[in-house]
């Protein structure tokens, strides 16, 4: 199996970028873009000046409980640069969603309570709404700045040639993101994970 097919059968199609819009990216952008992939584990992440962002992290069955997961994340923290993700919201029915999250919370991310995006799949024109969590690499990061850079992800790689690819353009940005200081939801309190 390879690579895409691995990623495909693992996040939800609505959550997927073509395959055409990963090789393109990973051919136009592959100053940023890049995939790490070994037997066990998928890592597309774009590493910018200030932060790195995970756009797709798969780890197989057989290898989970094991501690890659942890490494692959150890390798982007000693970069020294926020780490963003998304990652959908705790599905009741889902037990994988529910372990996402404590992973993530036992790697130091926290939860960007403040952000809320949500945009439209062009797979299932449903919306889909997502929870932004990240890794601080400096105490002086905070939310404001974590939607300033899911902003310059959203612009830059989730939209990048979408109409050349899908035949239909996704929303626009401010249609998609927004940030709200007032906003106190913690994904983490509120689930006790």
């Amino acid at each position: 199996m390879n690579w895409y097919e691995k990623l495909n059968q693992y996040f939800p199609i609505e959550e997927m970028k073509s395959k055409e819009h990963i090789d393109v990216l990973l051919k136009d952008k592959k100053e940023i873009y890049i995939k790490d992939e070994g037997p066990d584990h998928v890592l597309l992440y774009v590493e910018g000046e200030e932060f790195i962002f995970i756009d797709y992290l798969f780890v197989s069955k057989n290898s989970r409980g094991q501690g890659l997961g942890r490494k692959l994340i150890q390798k982007l923290q000693a970069k020294e640069k926020t780490i963003l993700l998304e990652v959908e919201p705790i599905q009741e029915n889902d037990d994988d969603s529910f372990k996402r999250l404590r992973f993530y919370k036992r790697e130091g991310f926290e939860h960007a309570s403040s952000i809320t995006y949500s945009r439209k799949s062009l797979a299932t024109m449903e919306n889909t709404p997502m929870e932004i969590l990240y890794w601080p690499s400096d105490p002086s990061v905070g939310e404001e700045d974590v939607f300033d850079f899911m902003k310059e992800i959203y612009s830059e790689i989730h939209t990048y040639k979408d109409d050349d690819l899908y035949g239909k353009s996704y929303q626009n940005v401010e249609d998609v993101l927004s940030l709200n200081a007032k906003q106190e939801t913690n994904i983490f309190k509120e689930m006790e994970v």
